[in-house]
């Protein structure tokens, strides 16, 4: 609990600087006593805008690194391996559970899903060797053959 102080939610936002997991117990049990007024609610709201940035990073980072390899597959057929297969299954794996368990996201896939192409199709070009022109400049996967666990490219 915080020492008593004429400002609670300045040693709360002096909290949230010196020790963030005390700062996260003290505000959590502030709001679960319903004492919002004693909250620190500007680093409480900016704590909230990261969730939802990172959320929408995660997002983005897990569909580039399975669009690469699904282009990895598509197009080096000689070099599939069960280590491809396994990152498209936990990558999808990963998009499927964010998309669960927020369901806002999906427009937010929908909104990305070909600049994140772009750049899956860059790594997949400087990781395979590969020229970039020899990948096709649009995904040639649809955002629901991505996510689908049974797709894989021939």
């Amino acid at each position: 609990m915080l020492p008593p102080t004429a400002d609670p939610a300045g040693s709360l936002a002096h909290l949230y600087e010196q020790d963030y997991a005390l700062w996260l117990d003290t505000t959590c049990h502030l709001l679960r006593a319903g004492r919002i007024a004693e909250a620190d609610i500007a680093n409480l709201l900016e704590e909230l805008d990261d969730m939802g940035r990172s959320e929408k990073r995660a997002l983005t980072s897990n569909l580039i690194v399975l669009l690469m390899h699904l282009l990895k597959y598509a197009y080096q057929p000689g070099q599939r391996s069960n280590s491809w297969r396994f990152t498209i299954k936990e990558h999808r794996r990963r998009l499927q559970e964010a998309l669960k368990t927020s369901l806002s996201l999906k427009p937010y896939f929908d909104q990305v899903f070909a600049e994140c192409y772009q750049e899956a199709r860059d790594l997949a070009a400087t990781e395979t060797g590969m020229s970039l022109e020899n990948l096709p400049l649009e995904s040639p996967f649809s955002p629901e053959q991505a996510l689908d666990r049974e797709f894989l490219p021939q």
